[in-house]
């Protein structure tokens, strides 16, 4: 060999040590160049000695990168640690190099065994962070270390007269090829560089009394041990591909009994490693990975482009482009070329750096817009790929049954954010529902619920699916509870049922049971649910805790779930609810009449869709929770937000007429009130997005009230009500705010009645507008499913049996609630 051989101690030939930036395309092709020239009988390589058997793997043609290794602790599988790989990765390119010539290759670091057994001693924090390029950990170990006084890159980048460090190392790297003639020059000019490095460091830390990081004397003993034993079995020499930093390390002349003794007493634990999919996301610096590049899209490019990789690119670019709506033709990406060239010479860089090659996209593509540019980095200069690994890879029972039952309902894992819209009419989607709430409740966050755009009824579900590297962590933690998605859950909601902490908890791991499907959770958690209603005095707690619990009837009823158990204690949560509340809400301050207020808006929402009749002996939900609301409306130890609030409900549910809503009205702003006491009151009555703003203008009376209220307050106590006002009427919208002050500019003399049209305000009569409101019919038959639906032939809308059935349109009686066909 030559270039970095260099003679051991006993006169043979050295390994040939191939210093390296970890996942840096230039050097991945320089490791290539140099193998193929020295042709060495035997790889090494920074990583987990524990996965040399999974080594084979990679030559899989089902193994696509970036992949990863993944090691985590047998008693504690949350403890973890990944060695990321992409294409472009040097050590990927010797593992597939090795394969491909039938050479052997072993990993060299630290066993992993070792690294989280310190880290587990340490407290040090399970993702395991690098630095550039190959410093201290180097990208590869799993265990945390502290970082390093200084940056390999920077310093050598501030040496050369430059103070960028990435544009540095691409312009003498990942922009040019291997050495002239020489395969190895670039290794042996980077282990001069660190070597004057660490030469440098360690002087000064001698200086000021420090000591070199323990825990790279220790990585780096053990490769130097590694790499004797290699050179020991193969005569055709030794290749190591390691992080350029450790370079020199191993280099130096040590004792193999010297680095035995910095191995003796090490902590240990049992360890299991598989190969798990990555991402480029996660391959950057900005997905939070200590080792990471800030461009592996851009990197991805410049290792696959064969020519011409400027011009490949800005194509790149232009067809992301003009695939979301942008008008990009082949003379945008011609003249980007040539400017990206232009800023390059006229930067001093050998070739168009990602830099140069931005600036010609905002200037030529992106009409000086930042705002198209971030879609660029984000698609392409970061981008969404996600690695694929065998299904021969080792993996927990769980993980094999998630992949199993992901190819069932063909749900791919994707790197990229996506809405899956599901309809649990039909099997499948039903399916698909159960297995994200299932994840969710394992702690896999693979799928977030979202608003569905389709429709709010029930049988509708919206999830927003991203799968990062960590959920194949959480996959492992949750194997604990079971070796099948269903059993893990079940047993995982069992025993979240005996550590809730209250009420509302236990209510709300109710409600995910149902939608997870698990009858088997279902029953022990209702036990524990209905011990702790019974043993709960808290209103507050038990205000909470019906709605989750309403919810759930609602969704046992779309998924055919026997929810009599539910419904029973959901009307006995309610009963107390009624018993309790009125003295719950006497004598609140502020801040707890406003949560109350939420709790009464709560509770009214579930006791609408719990209705009269759910449960045997409960009979008149509705009607006792009316009479409720009428005492607390009378009460003048009430807050007057709850008060307001309580008038309000009566008056939307058609229980108090206009006439005794103004009386209570009037009572609340007479002179006698506090004002802060009547702001409250009408803070409660229209405040709170519950639309008092249209009932104002339809109402002049209730309208005038406020005003002559508002008009009558003194400037003192005006000062103090100003902030809660304006938070009221800030809530509504600007048409609503603008309609209303015009009513009230013109005064009680000029507007009369505001149901009497005016000049000026169109949309107020006495009588209805046929035609106007006829308008709305093709949108009702659309939402019903009834387009093209007019048997009368006169525009209306029916209610004809075959036509509005909610089980052929897979409502419920609730979904049909203000629905007057």
């Amino acid at each position: 060999m030559t270039g970095t051989d260099r003679g051991g101690a006993d006169g043979a030939p050295g390994p040939l040590l191939l210093g390296v930036r970890h996942h840096g395309p230039g050097s991945a092709r320089a490791v290539r160049a140099a193998l193929e020239s020295a042709r060495p009988g035997v790889v090494l390589i920074e990583g987990p000695p524990e996965a040399d058997a999974l080594i084979p793997l990679a030559a899989d043609e089902d193994m696509r990168p970036p992949v990863a290794l993944l090691a985590h602790a047998v008693d504690e599988p949350g403890r973890s640690a990944f060695w990321p790989l992409a294409e472009f990765s040097p050590e990927w390119v010797a593992l597939r190099w090795a394969l491909e010539h039938d050479v052997p290759a072993r990993f060299i670091d630290l066993p992993a065994a070792h690294s989280l057994a310190w880290q587990s001693e340490e407290g040090q924090d399970a993702e395991r962070t690098g630095e550039e390029p190959g410093a201290g950990p180097g990208g590869r170990s799993g265990a945390s270390a502290p970082e390093v006084r200084v940056d390999p890159l920077a310093a050598l980048a501030g040496a050369a007269g430059h103070d960028d460090p990435e544009r540095w190392w691409e312009d003498v790297v990942e922009h040019r090829g291997p050495g002239d003639g020489d395969a190895l020059a670039p290794f042996t000019a980077l282990e001069e560089a660190m070597g004057a490095l660490r030469e440098t460091e360690e002087t000064e830390e001698t200086e000021e009394g420090g000591g070199h990081d323990d825990r790279d004397l220790v990585r780096e003993a053990y490769m130097r041990l590694q790499v004797r034993a290699a050179q020991r079995e193969s005569a055709r020499g030794v290749a190591v591909v390691c992080g350029a930093w450790h370079v020199p390390a191993l280099r130096r002349k040590v004792t193999a009994t010297a680095d035995r003794a910095l191995l003796k007493g090490l902590p240990r634990t049992k360890v299991d490693l598989t190969w798990v999919p990555w991402t480029h996301r996660r391959l950057s610096r900005f997905g939070g990975y200590g080792a990471g590049i800030e461009s592996p899209g851009w990197y991805a490019h410049l290792f696959g482009a064969a020519d011409r990789p400027v011009e490949r690119w800005l194509t790149k670019v232009a067809g992301l482009l003009r695939d979301e709506g942008r008008i990009v033709s082949s003379a945008h990406v011609i003249e980007a070329v040539r400017l990206a060239g232009t800023l390059a010479v006229l930067r001093g860089r050998p070739l168009p750096g990602l830099s140069e090659t931005t600036d010609a996209v905002r200037a030529v593509m992106c009409d000086g817009s930042d705002v198209p540019l971030a879609l660029v980095r984000d698609r392409l200069v970061v981008g969404d790929v996600l690695g694929e690994v065998p299904a021969g890879a080792p993996a927990v029972p769980l993980q094999r049954d998630l992949a199993r039952i992901q190819r069932r309902l063909r749900l791919k894992p994707e790197a990229r954010r996506r809405e899956l819209e599901l309809d649990l009419r039909k099997d499948t989607d039903a399916s698909r529902g159960r297995l994200l709430h299932r994840l969710r409740l394992l702690g896999v966050g693979w799928g977030e619920p979202a608003v569905s755009r389709g429709g709010t009824g029930t049988f509708r579900e919206t999830w927003r699916l991203r799968w990062e590297p960590e959920l194949s962590v959480r996959v492992a933690e949750a194997g604990v509870w079971g070796t099948t998605v269903l059993a893990a859950a079940t047993a995982k909601a069992q025993a979240d049922a005996v550590t809730a902490r209250d009420l509302a908890d236990v209510t709300a791991l109710a409600e995910r049971c149902l939608l997870a499907g698990l009858p088997d959770a279902l029953t022990p958690v209702m036990r524990i649910l209905a011990d702790r209603a019974a043993l709960d005095t808290d209103v507050g707690h038990l205000a909470r805790a019906l709605p989750a619990l309403v919810r759930s009837l609602r969704y046992g009823d779309v998924r055919g779930t026997d929810t009599g158990a539910l419904a029973e204690v959901a009307a006995g949560l309610a009963e107390r609810v009624f018993v309790g509340l009125p003295a719950a809400c006497a004598a609140l301050d502020a801040d707890a009449a406003d949560e109350m207020r939420g709790h009464v808006d709560a509770v009214h929402g579930a006791v609408g869709l719990l209705g009269d009749t759910s449960a045997p002996g409960h009979g008149g939900l509705r009607s006792r929770w009316q009479e409720v609301l009428r005492t607390l409306s009378a009460r003048d130890v009430v807050p007057g937000v709850v008060r307001g609030r309580a008038v309000r409900i009566l008056l939307d549910d058609g229980v108090l007429a206009a006439d005794e809503v103004a009386r209570f009205m009037g009572l609340a702003l007479s002179r006698g009130t506090p004002p802060a006491d009547a702001a409250a009151w009408i803070e409660g009555f229209v405040g709170g997005g519950s639309g008092g703003g249209m009932l104002l203008l339809h109402d002049e009376r209730l309208l005038a009230l406020v005003d002559g209220w508002l008009t009558g307050v003194s400037a003192e106590a005006f000062t103090d009500v100003l902030p809660l006002l304006r938070r009221t009427f800030a809530a509504y919208e600007p048409g609503v705010r603008r309609s209303l002050g015009e009513l009230v500019r013109r005064g009680p003399q000029a507007r009369g009645s505001v149901t009497t049209a005016g000049p000026g305000i169109p949309g107020f009569a006495a009588g209805l507008d046929t035609e106007r409101a006829d308008a709305v019919l093709p949108v009702v038959r659309l939402l019903l499913g009834l387009e093209g639906s007019d048997p009368g032939g006169d525009g209306l809308v029916r209610n004809q049996p075959s036509e509005i059935d909610p089980a052929r349109n897979g409502l419920d009686g609730n979904d049909l609630v203000g629905v007057d066909a």
